[in-house]
Order: C-alpha cells, then structure tokens, then sequence
C-alpha cells in the first residue's frame, strides 16, 4: 500500500516525544508570518484586483496532525510577503477545529472560497476577497470530505472518503449521495456538460452535469485534473498521460517514461496543472512514498517533453501535497517543497517561483513552521 510520508511525519511526535518536545517552542505557525528572505525584494510581482485578497494567492495548509487544525496563507503579489492563519483572523471567535482534522482542500468558485477538511473537519464558505465567513458545514466526526466542485450558482458537488454528495449552494445542505460513485473520491473538475471526478477505485469517472449519472469510466488513473485552454481535461496514472475531449469524450493516451502515483492512502490534491497561455501540462514526478523532486511540462509539440524535467528543485528539498500550481496572472509554476526527512526538516518550507516558459527559478521564499502545504489557491 503507497502509504505516504506525510502520515508518518504527523505520527512522529507520538513516537518520538522527547525528541519533538525541543522543537515545539521554535516552530509556531505564526513565526512565519509576513517571512521575507533577501530574494523577495527583486520577486514582487504585479498587482492586480482591488479586494484585501485580490493581490496574490491562498496556501491551503494541512496543520500538524493533533497539535493545531490547518491553515489559510496567503501570498501578496505587490508586497512580496506570505502572512498565516489568516481565516482565523479575519474571523474572530471562529475556526477549523478540530485539531484531529486535517484542512486538505481549497477553491475559488464564483467568488467563494471554499475550505475543505478531512477526518472530521468542517467544509467552510469564505469569501474570496475579504475571507469573511459566509457558511460552513459544521465539524463532525463522521465527516470525511476531500474536495468541492462547482457546477452552477446553486449546486456544487462534494467528494468524500465515501462517495460522492450534491450539495445546494444557497443553504449549504448536502443532499443524498450519489448511486453510481462508491468508495474514495478525491479531485473533481468540470467541463462542458460533464463532472470529471477520479475515483479510488475505478479511476476517472465522467458524469452528466444536469443529472449526475455516470456516462463512462477511464481505468488506472491515479493523478487528476487539469484543463488547458483547448478545453481538454487531463489525468494520468502509471505510465500513460490522457488527454480527454469534454464535448466527445474522445480520449488520447501519451505514454510517459516513468510511473505517476496516486496519494489514496493519505489523500491530497493531484500533483498536475495546466498553463492559461499555451496548452501545457505540468506534472510532477513523485515516489510512491513521498513527494518528488522533478517537474515535467508536456506540450504535444514537444515530443522530447518526457526526455529531461522542466523543473528540478533544490538538493535535499521535496514536493509537499499537490506541490505544484500555477499562477495564471504571472504565467509561473509555483511549487511549495519542504527539506526532506523526518522530524524537524518538514518544518523547513519553500515556496519557489518558475518561468513556466523556460523553467528558471524567479523566485525562493524560505519560511518555517509546521504548515504541511498542500494547495495553492488562484482567483
């Protein structure tokens, strides 16, 4: 079973007490609050909106298994400054608890940030530009989510480690979960007339928009989504990439030279994206056990894009959660790593910025801090 390292990680200050106990007074989430290393002077970037949160981009951040629930970050274009424990600020007398729950996922959709938890935690309705509370489905232990898809202004989809549930925007009520979708189900994305949502078991799933019913399955995939502006959605899972047309449902397979991995045993979103400006895939390369060290970029023009990474971070550096993202206001690949290892190097954090172009590094922020990162979150 791919058991991932993160789970490990989160169980060491119960194996390991006396050695943690030290760390515990120098690694305070909050330390990393407004972190600005010598190279950021030369990184800001343009500012764009006009909203508090308008001007860069979210860190969803997984917390530190049983010592504190996870954490909204955020990273300011026009500063050049990452600030924490945002949502909580912004929400005096409201939060993530509960501690044993882990905050895995976040996305934008039509101006709402939505905030999801796993094992036990709450599913949470900010909105994006102040991230003032607006709704939330409250923190139970019987709760499991893992992501949220929005379909029109009053429905939405959410997956969970059991199924799949609809879900009514306007009261924030879950409905009857869905007949044709059973056991885990992570990533979920729409296109077109259909709902992509990739299934533990059985791989991508397609479903009709309008009524929820599966149209068809796509085997094997392990590693999903991501939409390049020809409309295509892709997914990929061992060795094979695939791309698939949202009108026809046509799909195209492209080998890939090395096996691409799921996370079902410690779920976190896919390690993929997709460039706004050209019809590119960015994939990372991770171990069955951990997160990896190597970034691809798949165009079909390129018919060597599988031959050499695009991206390779810095020795002794791995990816953390979904790990790689794309920032489409600045046509950059960002990619949150931590120091490889165990025990104290996950509190070691980067958050580095690529030419999506050429692949060069732009920028590397450094901060430290138990954040566990696991999404970036565009507008």
């Amino acid at each position: 079973m791919n058991t991932k390292k993160s789970t490990l990680v989160k169980l060491l200050p119960y194996i390991f007490p006396v050695l943690l106990m030290g760390m515990l007074s120098s690694c305070k989430k909050d330390a990393a609050n407004n972190t600005l290393n010598a190279n950021q002077a030369s990184g800001k970037l343009q500012v764009h909106g006009t909203g508090k949160y308008d001007n860069g981009f979210f860190l969803v951040n997984e917390g530190w298994y049983g010592h504190g629930t996870g954490t909204v970050s955020f990273y300011d274009f026009g500063t050049g400054l990452i600030s924490d424990s945002l949502f909580t600020k912004e929400n005096p007398g409201k939060n993530l608890n509960p501690t044993s729950s882990t905050l895995q996922y976040g996305t934008i959709f039509n101006d709402r940030l939505y905030l999801v938890s796993k094992v036990g935690g709450p599913l949470v309705v900010a909105d994006s530009h102040s991230l003032l509370e607006i709704n939330r489905i409250a923190a139970k232990s019987t709760n499991d989510f893992r992501a949220f898809v929005g379909i029109d202004a009053n429905n939405g989809l959410v997956s969970t480690g059991s199924g799949i549930y609809p879900i009514n925007l306007q009261t924030l009520v879950l409905g009857t979960k869905l007949s044709g979708v059973t056991g885990q189900v992570g990533d979920m994305i729409k296109a077109g007339n259909y709902v992509f949502v990739l299934s533990a078991s059985n791989g991508v799933v397609v479903l009709n928009a309008s009524t929820n019913a599966v149209v068809t399955s796509i085997a094997g995939m392990l590693c999903a989504f991501a939409k390049t502006p020809d409309g295509a959605v892709w997914a990929a899972g061992g060795t094979q990439l695939v791309r698939i047309d949202p009108a026809t449902l046509a799909v195209q397979t492209i080998t890939v030279p090395f096996a691409i991995y799921g996370s079902w045993a410690a779920w976190h979103p896919g390690s993929i994206t997709a460039s706004t400006t050209e019809n590119a895939i960015f994939i990372a390369k991770n171990a069955t056990f951990s997160g990896g060290t190597q970034i691809y970029k798949y165009t079909a023009a390129n018919s060597a894009s599988f031959t050499t990474p695009f991206i390779t971070v810095a020795t002794g550096r791995e990816l953390y959660g979904a790990g790689v993202a794309y920032d489409p206001a600045h046509n950059q690949v960002v990619v949150n790593t931590v120091h490889s290892g165990f025990t104290t190097n996950f509190s070691f954090n980067d958050l580095c910025f690529y030419n999506a172009s050429t692949g060069s590094l732009i920028n590397d922020i450094a901060y430290t801090g138990y954040y566990f990162p696991s999404i970036a979150v565009f507008h």
